[in-house]
């Protein structure tokens, strides 16, 4: 049998790839800025092609979101790619389109999920892309367009997937509980980062921070060891939520319904005003969701609800 030569000449990257970030549930309760968990259900999509000019070019965005800026600097996504340009000294750039699955101002890390699909596809047309955690800095600097300031607690997650404490270094996947799922509300109402940051100005108890501390150790016990009394115990926001609440009408009556079903604990999804829910199993999940519409129904406002495993899936090309 005659063997064929072996092609020994080098691999060329593909022009165009395609990613998909899925939505978030940011700082948990406890976790301000620095933990983090996907939810499967909602997400943006990045077109990205690899042209050979040193720029990215935004040519079109569709989806629930359409007036966000064109100009790359002003737009999230467009910033994550100029800063991989940078940063890797790159002698291409790349031409976006972007497809949102996620409102924003909802609470649910749209902005931050248009930096991650667009890093992630645009890793697939390096000649030699860069483990995930590399791809970590640029979507940082994409997301600080949105919301001012630098921090990871949605971005971590969506490039690793699951639970992800996030500090401005360094990733860690927390191990969760494949059974424990989430129900994360989102009602039709628009509660812009910057503003729910705004309340946070004043003063604060060094109690405060010692009781979140605790909580936030508690939890994070909880899910490595899949103790879920240890959670329940610790998923309490006592230091952001009594202060962003009153943004968010029905809060109380929204996280009384996810109590009232045996969640662990539940709080205000990243910035609002979506509120989510951790429970022991998707049933109760389910259950709890429903009741958490009929709240914000009650306040006067329509909602969409997302239930899905806590440990969920990270950004991937598709």
């Amino acid at each position: 049998m005659r063997m064929l030569k072996e092609d020994t000449s080098p691999l060329t990257p593909t022009d165009v790839a395609t990613a998909e970030a899925f939505a978030s549930v940011g700082n948990v309760g406890i976790g301000f800025d620095i933990l983090g968990h996907t939810v499967e259900g909602a997400g943006d999509r990045a077109e990205v092609r690899r042209i050979p000019e040193r720029e990215v070019r935004i040519a079109a965005i569709h989806g629930v979101v359409t007036d966000l800026p064109l100009k790359a600097e002003d737009n999230t996504a467009g910033a994550a790619l100029l800063s991989m340009i940078r940063g890797l000294d790159l002698p291409f750039g790349f031409e976006l389109i972007l497809h949102k699955g996620i409102a924003l101002g909802s609470g649910m890390g749209g902005s931050a999920a248009s930096c991650v699909a667009a890093v992630v596809a645009a890793n697939a047309l390096l000649d030699e892309p860069l483990p995930r955690e590399a791809l970590y800095p640029f979507a940082m600097d994409g997301e600080v367009v949105a919301s001012g300031s630098r921090h990871g607690d949605n971005l971590g997650p969506m490039l690793l997937g699951g639970l992800v404490l996030a500090t401005d270094k360094r990733l860690v996947r927390v191990p969760v509980p494949a059974e424990w799922h989430c129900a994360l509300v989102h009602p039709h109402v628009v509660l812009e980062t910057r503003k729910a940051r705004a309340a946070l100005a004043g003063h604060y108890a060094l109690g405060e921070f010692v009781a979140q501390s605790a909580n936030l150790a508690m939890v994070l016990a909880g899910c490595y060891r899949g103790e879920a009394a240890l959670v329940r115990e610790g998923l309490s926001d006592v230091l952001v939520e009594p202060r962003r609440a009153p943004l968010i009408p029905g809060f109380y009556s929204v996280k009384q319904a996810a109590l009232d079903h045996g969640a662990f604990g539940a709080s205000i999804s990243g910035a609002g005003p979506s509120v989510f829910g951790w429970f022991e199993d998707r049933a109760a999940a389910v259950a709890a969701a429903h009741d958490m519409q009929a709240a914000f129904r009650h306040a006067g406002h329509r909602s969409d609800a997302l239930v899905a495993p806590i440990d969920g899936p990270a950004a991937r090309v598709v």
